[in-house]
């Protein structure tokens, strides 16, 4: 099975870093990393060639101009070229386990996605984070909170089944699924700009086709780095996007991934 890591990213190259660095030292590599970013500037360009020299696992860069949060869009032209029939989905600002990769890979099954959670590191602690480049914690690590989600044990993993509900734990910054049933939902909807209910809005209509949700809990696990709250000026267009799609049990949106196969 041939899996893509894909990155979504904007303009915060130090994380990004990071965030590579830890790909780079996973158990199991994934087949390719994709980096969707949604307007970043040359510094972020700079340091992902850098990295294409330095990681054995190719790198593909997808950039459009930055006119707003547009990450829908770059999200598509991404998984649209991804080779991996299975798509594992982290965003920029977090760092991965060892075994982020292979927690994923080990538990994919034929119609079904995974949503796992993620460990949030403190603000306070940011100027050590990025000095030291810090890509391993511990459960006693006082730069970490949330931290009972920093314990994995895959035998408490298995308690979890799947299900034909939808989670509002589910986050786009710890997710996974199959390319086939992105694109048969027609992939994430371009209508979606601003923060906010992107990715769940996506899943609902995979959900809506038929696909299943499990969680991700004791593995899979990412470390959220602290950041300001975004923009959410368009949230309650957003969410009204996600509450029309859940009220017409929309299976498909016309504003998708089908322009660039």
């Amino acid at each position: 099975m041939k899996t893509s890591l894909l990155i979504s990213t904007y303009n915060w190259p130090q994380a990004l870093e990071l965030v590579l660095l830890s790909a780079n030292n996973q158990t199991e590599q994934p087949d390719e990393i994709l980096i969707a970013d949604d307007g970043s500037s040359e510094e972020t360009k700079n340091l992902i060639e850098d990295f294409k020299k330095k990681l054995i696992v190719p790198i593909y860069h997808f950039w459009h101009e930055d006119k707003g949060f547009r990450k829908s869009i770059i999200l598509n032209k991404a998984i649209a070229a991804a080779k991996g029939a299975y798509i594992i989905q982290v965003d920029g600002d977090c760092i991965l386990h060892k075994d982020f990769v292979r927690d994923h890979k080990a538990l994919a099954q034929p119609n079904v996605y995974l949503f796992g959670s993620r460990v949030n590191i403190k603000e306070e602690f940011l100027p050590k984070l990025f000095a030291s480049q810090k890509i391993k914690f511990n459960f006693f690590d006082r730069g970490i909170k949330k931290r009972t989600r920093n314990l994995r044990v895959p035998a408490l993993s298995s308690l979890y089944k799947t299900t034909d509900a939808v989670s509002d734990k589910m986050r786009g910054c710890n997710v996974s699924f199959w390319k086939k049933d992105v694109i048969a939902v027609n992939g994430y909807n371009e209508e979606f700009e601003g923060w906010g209910r992107e990715d769940s809005e996506l899943i609902i209509r995979m959900m809506h086709n038929g696909v299943l949700g499990r969680r991700l809990r004791y593995r899979g696990i990412v470390y959220h780095i602290w950041h300001k709250v975004k923009d959410q000026s368009r949230f309650e267009i957003n969410d009204s996007l996600q509450e029309k799609a859940l009220a017409a049990k929309s299976k498909w949106c016309e504003k998708g991934i089908d322009k660039y196969l």
